[in-house]
């Protein structure tokens, strides 16, 4: 089974994460690997999504976006990757289009 790892880097990543794998539709899990200055490394693994990508990817944006706001003056780094192929996005550039093409390797 394919799946995606989402690798968020901020002071509040466990929170970013559980709000992330909160999206109705992703299915998955998050674990705290380390730390480096203060600043937590989370990496999420979605393992399944239920529904249409766009949407999902539209979702998946406005979380970023929402955890961006909040920390406007911190360090909020997202990157999705997929394990099987190598590829990955940044949050921070991504378009819903970029999104929702990573998001397809889960349903095939």
């Amino acid at each position: 089974m394919s799946k995606l790892q989402i690798a968020i880097e901020s002071q509040d990543a466990p929170q970013a994460a559980a709000a992330l794998l909160k999206i109705e539709g992703i299915s998955g899990n998050y674990e705290v690997p380390n730390q480096k200055e203060g600043t937590l490394a989370t990496i999420a693994t979605i393992v399944g999504i239920v529904g249409g990508t766009v949407a999902l990817a539209e979702q998946i944006r406005k979380w970023y976006q929402e955890w961006k706001e909040k920390q406007p003056n911190k360090v909020f780094d997202v990157i999705i990757v997929n394990p099987d192929t190598g590829s990955r996005i940044f949050l921070e550039e991504a378009t819903i289009e970029e999104i929702t093409d990573i998001l397809k390797s889960l349903s095939q």
